[in-house]
């Protein structure tokens, strides 16, 4: 009898005693047993630190305002595992899953595989099938071993390089952008999406023999009165509510222009903070980079900016008070949170629901934050996940990063965010941070 999908995820998770193995030669074995399978003629992987599923959703968007049939595979999932893998943009149903993983389970005979190279496997088998055009592989973590870099990509980006996953990267930037810079090919392009990578990514990218296109050198995105537009809107602390400041309007365009005289000028992304700008110019470098083997006119990049959202990305949930979700769980991914927040006209409070898991450099992403929470909610993980921390771990740490903050803890997120929605007045925000599980947990509650 086949398993369902439900029961297919759990046998995964009991495959491999490890829930991470780097290393391709196991995941590539499998994958030629299947006859090695390339999921569309053009293939781009999307490595980097943090704008990963951004700079994916945007790329989609964009080819298929143009026309193109695409495929995606990004993790983690937030609601639902075929989340994972779209085709044209719709998730994958669960009949397809299962025929796959049955495939792959015929395929990899004694060959263990992990529940990401599983899920890596259908995404190249299931989009293998579907006639694409361009299929889009997220880098799940790191990139010279990731089980995506089985594929030879025809263009790599790589978005930003930070401190995160310590334990299999390294322990700096450096060290953390070699192994990214591994998703990169000889002769072809790969798409730096940061105006100051570490220098341990650019050698290796030099050493691989990649074309290197890099923002600042080679592309550029305009946009120069961001900075006086936030300027005008300074933010203000005070514990009680108050009205929204008056603030000089914000230019809606900006420019993307190539050091091969190409300009275009475009809307601003609907997806919010500033951060988004690089992902856009990003996205954008990486179809130039592929010159006349896509043609994607500049309307079809204006449309998609204009309308590309992506689940759990400063996602609003309430308006009152204002309910916010973004997935944001490392040092890099606070302080853009915490730009955006600086950024926005200040009325009332504003109240952080945070929850991390073990991993995490819970230190670094409370100092990020410290100047824009008024109260910090600390949530538990550890029933969502063997490594998600209790709140008394969370609250050990923000006391000694943060000894004055006013702070509480309970042990999962829904009894977190019940308090922070109880002590919030209508003008102020409630903010859910800091894991997937926080906001896999905030946007289950909405749909309840």
């Amino acid at each position: 009898m086949s398993r369902t999908l439900g029961e297919w995820l759990a046998y995964q998770e009991r495959t491999h005693p490890r829930d991470i193995e780097l290393g391709l030669e196991r995941v590539r074995a499998v994958w030629q047993a299947m006859g090695a399978p390339r999921p569309a003629p053009i293939v781009i992987t999307v490595g980097g630190t943090n704008g990963k599923g951004s700079t994916v959703a945007l790329l989609e968007g964009m080819l298929r305002a143009a026309g193109y049939r695409t495929g995606c595979y990004t993790s983690p999932h937030l609601l639902r595992y075929n989340e994972r893998i779209r085709i044209d943009g719709v998730d994958v149903a669960d009949d397809a899953l299962v025929a796959s993983f049955e495939r792959i389970e015929a395929a990899r005979g004694d060959i263990p595989q992990t529940y990401f190279e599983f899920g890596t496997l259908a995404a190249l088998d299931l989009m293998a099938r579907a006639s694409l055009d361009v299929a889009i592989l997220e880098v799940g973590l790191g990139g010279r071993l990731d089980a995506v870099n089985i594929v030879d990509a025809d263009v790599a980006v790589v978005t930003t390089v930070d401190l995160d996953h310590q334990d299999w990267l390294g322990s700096d930037r450096d060290s953390i952008g070699r192994e990214k810079a591994g998703i990169a090919r000889a002769g072809r392009p790969v798409v730096v999406g940061e105006l100051a990578p570490p220098q341990g990514l650019l050698d290796a990218l030099r050493g691989i023999g990649a074309d290197i296109v890099r923002s600042g050198e080679t592309f550029w995105s305009r946009h120069d009165s961001v900075g006086a537009a936030s300027a005008a809107i300074p933010r203000q602390r005070a514990s009680s509510p108050r009205a929204p400041i008056a603030a000089e309007a914000a230019p809606t365009l900006w420019r993307w222009e190539h050091r091969d005289g190409t300009v275009l000028e475009l809307p601003l992304p609907a997806l919010a903070a500033p951060v988004q700008l690089a992902n856009a110019a990003t996205a954008i470098a990486a179809i130039h980079a592929l010159g006349t083997r896509l043609d994607v006119p500049p309307d079809a990049m204006r449309s998609a900016l204009s309308a590309v959202h992506v689940p759990g990305r400063l996602q609003r949930i309430a308006e009152r008070p204002l309910t916010l979700v973004d997935v944001g769980h490392n040092p890099q991914a606070a302080r853009a949170l915490a730009a955006w927040l600086a950024e926005q006209p200040a009325h009332g409070r504003v109240f952080a629901v945070y929850g991390a898991l073990a991993d995490k450099d819970v230190a670094g992403v409370v100092k990020a934050m410290a100047s824009g929470i008024d109260r910090w909610f600390l949530a538990g993980l550890e029933r969502d996940t063997p490594r998600g921390l209790p709140a008394a771990t969370l609250a050990f740490t923000l006391a000694e990063v943060l000894p004055d903050a006013a702070a509480s803890a309970y042990p999962s997120v829904a009894e977190a965010w019940a308090a922070a929605r109880a002590a919030a007045a209508d003008d102020d925000t409630v903010l859910l941070f800091g894991s997937f599980f926080v906001a896999s947990a905030a946007l289950t509650h909405c749909r309840v």
